[in-house]
C-alpha cells in the first residue's frame, strides 16, 4: 500500500480547489521481495515553491491527523477567508430571512487516496471498512477525514449570541475564533459512500516520521541523537543474553566498587564507628556505570576531517544539517517494525533539507538520499516499505530531482493564487502534451527542457515573474532597468534568454505554473539578398512574412500583415514584439533600441566607440542624430558579432550615468510588456 493522493480542504492557506497532492507510488519489486532485497521508494515526492506558499502545511496536515488528536487543530488552522464568508454566511442566515435553511458549521477536510499494489499480497485489515465488494480488485481506496464540531447546536447558539452584540467586523471576527477555539471538534472517518466508519484511527493505517528544518537545537544535537540509536541498537541486540559490551561494564563497576572500598569505603566507615556503631551506621559506595550513562559522559564524539578529528561544536552546520538527518533516518529504521512491512503506509518527510547546505550538497542531497536509505537498512536485514517526501525552495534540488530521475512527474508546484494555496501536479505528459506533439518531436522537446532548465530556468519555479527574451543585449539592459524601477526591483523576476523556437518548448509549462511571463521576440522580417546588402529599411509589413515561430504559432500563419496588434495576450502569457518606431519596423531589439534613441548622447557615444568608421560615415561632419535613425538596420547588422560589447559599453554608460534623464528610454513594446507585468503583480490598475 502506498499513500497515493492528499486533498486538504479549508486547512489553512488551502481553498477547495487546485488542492490535491499527488505522492510517488511506493512500488513491491517482487524480485526484490524474492530475493530479499530492500524495498525502498525509487524516487522521492518533491514539493516545490516559494516561501510561505503551504509546502509545509502538507506535511503538518498529514502530522496533526496521524501523530497526533483532535486538539492539534484550532481556529488558525482554519483558512480564514472561508471562516470570514462563514462569518458573512451567519449573519444573513440569522439577520434574514433563511433562518429556516439547515445551518453549515465550520469543518476541515482531508481526502486520502490509498493505492493498492496487490491485495493479495498488502494487508488490508487496516482498510476492509472502507472497502466495497467491488474494490477487491481496483487499485485504490479512499478515505475521507473530516475535522467536524462535537456539538452543533451549541456552537450556532454561541454564533447568533456574537451577532447579536454588532461589533465591529474586526471585533466580531475575532470572537468568532475564540468560539472556534473554545469549541470541541471530533476527527471522524468517511468512506466514499460518506458512511461513517467507527473505531478506526489513521496512525493505524500510516506512519509518518517528518523530520524538521530546524532539528539542530544546540552543540549537542549530534551527541544526543547518535546516544539514542546506539543505546536503541544495544538494548535491541541484547535481549535476554550477556553481550561483550554489558560483562565489560560488569567487570568495571566489580573492579571499580573494589577499589573504592579499599580507597574509601572502610576508612569511612571506621571513621563514623568512633561516633556511631556501624551495626547502626555504615556507608557503602559503589560504581554505577551503564551503556546509557557511558554513551552520554564517557564517549567523546569527533568527525574525522583529511586525518584530523574535529570537536562536534566545531563541525559546520551544513554537515551537522546532513549529520542530523541521517540519524533521524537511523532512528526511524532501528524502531521500524517487522510486521509493518505491507500492513502500513510508511512515510518519511525532510523538510528543507537544503537549510544550511551549499549548493554542490543540496545537489548530491537529492541525488542519494534513497541509496543512503539502502545502505542504512542493508546490515540490519529490514524491509522497509517507505515514501520518501522531501519540501524545498531549493532550484539545485529541483535540478537535480529532474536529472536524477529523468522526468517532471511526481513534483508538485506550490504557488499562492487569489490568497489561497495553488497545487499543480506537474507530469511530462502536460508539460510536452502528447496531444500536440508525438513521437521523435516531444521525446527531443521533453530532453531539451530537461536538459535546458539545469542551466538556470529552474528559477522560474520560485519567480514572481519570468521574462523571456532572445539575446543577450536585452538580457542585460533588462536587469538594469528593472533594477532602476522602483516597483518592479521589489520582486524576484528572472530573466532567461532563449531563442523563439525554443523558447515555445516552454509555453505549456509556464501556462501550467501560472507565473506571470513576459515573452520578448522579434518581427525577424524575411528579406531577400539585395535587400540584405542595401540594408533596406521596412516601412511597411504589407506582403511582409516573419521567420519567428512564437508569432507564426500564435497568429496562425507567417504573414506579418495580418497582425492586430503587437502583442499577444494569453491567459498568465504576454508575448510582445516590435511595431512601428520612428517611421519603421525594426526586426530585432539592437535596432528598435537604436530607432528610440537614434538622438541619444549615451547611445551614440557607445556606437562611436564600438562602430567608430560606420559611425563616422553614417553621422557625417554636421552630425546630424536622424541619420542614425535612417541606417538602423545597416548599424544592426554591423553589430551582429559585437552585440556583447555593445551591450557591456552600454550597461557600463549607464551605471556611471548620474542623471536618470539622460538614460536611454526602452523601446515602447517592451515598455508596454513591463506594464502588464507591473498589472500582473498587483502594481498597476
Amino acid at each position: 500500500m502506498y499513500l497515493k493522493s492528499l486533498m486538504i480542504k479549508n486547512f489553512r492557506k488551502f481553498g477547495i480547489e487546485n488542492n490535491k497532492v499527488k505522492f510517488v507510488d511506493a512500488k513491491s519489486y517482487q524480485k526484490q521481495q524474492n530475493e530479499k532485497k530492500l524495498n525502498i521508494a525509487p524516487t522521492t515526492t518533491l514539493i516545490v515553491g516559494k516561501n510561505n506558499g503551504g509546502k509545509t502545511t502538507i506535511v503538518k496536515a498529514l502530522d496533526n491527523l496521524i501523530n497526533h488528536n483532535k486538539d492539534a487543530f484550532k481556529a488558525n488552522d482554519f483558512n480564514f477567508t472561508y471562516l470570514k464568508k462563514l462569518l458573512e454566511y451567519y449573519d444573513e442566515i440569522f439577520n434574514g430571512d433563511r433562518s429556516s435553511e439547515k445551518i453549515n458549521t465550520p469543518y476541515l477536510q482531508f481526502n486520502i487516496d490509498i493505492g493498492i499494489e496487490d491485495a493479495n499480497n498488502d494487508l488490508i485489515t487496516n482498510i476492509v471498512h472502507f472497502m466495497r465488494l467491488d474494490d477487491i480488485n481496483n487499485s485504490e481506496l479512499n478515505i475521507i477525514v473530516n475535522v467536524e464540531l462535537e456539538d452543533e447546536e451549541v456552537f450556532i447558539s454561541n454564533v447568533r449570541k456574537l451577532l447579536e452584540k454588532k461589533h465591529n467586523q474586526t471585533v466580531r471576527f475575532r470572537g468568532f475564533l475564540d468560539l472556534i477555539n473554545s469549541s470541541s471538534f471530533n476527527i471522524n472517518y468517511y468512506n466514499r459512500d460518506l458512511n461513517k466508519i467507527e473505531n478506526f484511527k489513521l496512525r493505524n493505517l500510516i506512519e509518518l516520521r517528518p523530520i524538521k528544518a530546524n532539528n539542530i537545537e544546540s552543540e549537542k544535537s549530534l551527541s544526543k541523537a547518535f546516544s539514542k540509536i546506539i543505546e536503541y541498537r544495544y538494548n535491541t541486540l541484547l535481549g535476554n543474553e550477556e553481550n561483550e559490551i554489558n560483562s565489560k561494564i560488569s567487570d568495571i563497576n566489580n573492579d571499580l566498587t573494589r577499589l573504592i572500598s579499599e580507597k574509601h569505603t572502610n576508612g569511612l566507615n571506621e571513621s563514623l564507628g568512633e561516633i556511631e556503631s556501624n551495626e547502626k551506621l555504615q556507608v557503602l559506595l559503589s560504581a554505577d556505570l551503564n551503556f546509557q550513562k557511558m554513551m552520554n559522559t564517557l564517549i567523546k564524539y569527533e568527525y574525522v576531517e583529511r586525518g584530523m578529528n574535529i570537536p562536534e561544536n566545531q563541525f559546520g552546520l551544513g554537515y551537522t544539517k546532513l549529520m542530523m538527518i541521517i540519524a533521524d533516518l537511523i532512528d526511524y529504521m532501528e524502531k521500524y517494525p517487522e510486521n509493518s512491512f505491507n500492513s502500513k503506509v510508511n512515510i518519511i518527510s525532510i523538510e528543507e533539507p537544503e537549510t544550511f547546505m551549499h549548493p554542490q550538497m543540496q545537489e548530491l542531497f537529492i541525488k542519494n538520499i534513497n541509496e543512503a536509505i539502502a545502505s542504512l537498512l542493508k546490515d540490519r536485514n529490514k524491509n522497509v516499505n517507505s515514501q520518501l517526501i522531501i519540501t524545498t525552495h531549493s532550484s539545485h534540488i529541483l535540478n537535480s530531482k529532474i536529472h536524477s530521475g529523468n522526468t517532471f512527474n511526481n513534483i508538485n508546484y506550490i504557488s499562492i493564487k487569489d490568497n489561497h494555496t495553488n497545487v499543480v501536479n506537474l507530469q511530462d505528459d502536460t508539460i510536452i502534451p502528447k496531444s500536440k506533439k508525438g513521437g521523435i518531436e516531444r521525446k527531443n522537446d521533453l530532453e531539451f527542457l530537461k536538459k535546458h532548465i539545469k542551466y538556470k530556468v529552474s528559477e522560474l519555479f520560485f519567480s514572481d515573474a519570468i521574462i523571456f527574451v532572445e539575446g543577450m543585449t536585452e538580457e542585460t539592459l533588462l536587469k538594469f532597468y528593472i533594477d532602476n524601477n522602483e516597483k518592479l526591483n521589489k520582486y524576484y523576476i528572472s530573466i532567461f534568454n532563449i531563442d523563439g523556437a525554443h523558447g515555445l518548448v516552454y509555453h505549456d509549462l509556464i501556462s501550467i505554473l501560472k507565473v506571470p511571463a513576459l515573452i520578448i521576440t522579434d518581427l525577424d522580417i524575411k528579406r531577400n539578398e539585395e535587400e540584405k546588402k542595401g540594408f533596406k529599411q521596412i516601412c511597411d509589413l504589407k506582403d511582409r512574412v516573419t521567420t519567428n515561430e512564437t508569432i507564426k504559432k500564435y497568429n496562425g500563419d507567417y504573414k506579418l500583415g495580418t497582425l492586430q496588434d503587437n502583442n499577444f495576450n494569453i491567459n498568465n502569457m504576454y508575448i510582445t514584439y516590435q511595431d512601428k518606431i520612428e517611421g519603421y519596423y525594426a526586426t530585432s531589439f539592437e535596432e528598435a533600441f537604436i530607432l528610440t534613441n537614434y538622438n541619444n548622447l549615451i547611445l551614440n557615444r557607445v556606437l562611436l566607440k564600438i562602430k567608430p568608421d560606420i559611425y563616422k560615415n553614417i553621422i557625417k561632419k554636421n552630425k546630424r542624430f536622424r541619420n542614425v535613425k535612417e541606417s538602423s538596420f545597416l548599424l544592426q547588422r554591423k553589430l551582429t558579432n559585437n552585440k556583447s560589447d555593445f551591450a557591456n559599453t552600454l550597461l557600463y554608460q549607464l551605471i556611471i550615468e548620474t542623471e536618470d534623464e539622460r538614460f536611454p528610454s526602452l523601446p515602447e513594446y517592451i515598455e508596454k510588456g513591463l506594464t502588464w507585468l507591473l498589472r500582473k503583480l498587483g502594481e498597476e490598475e
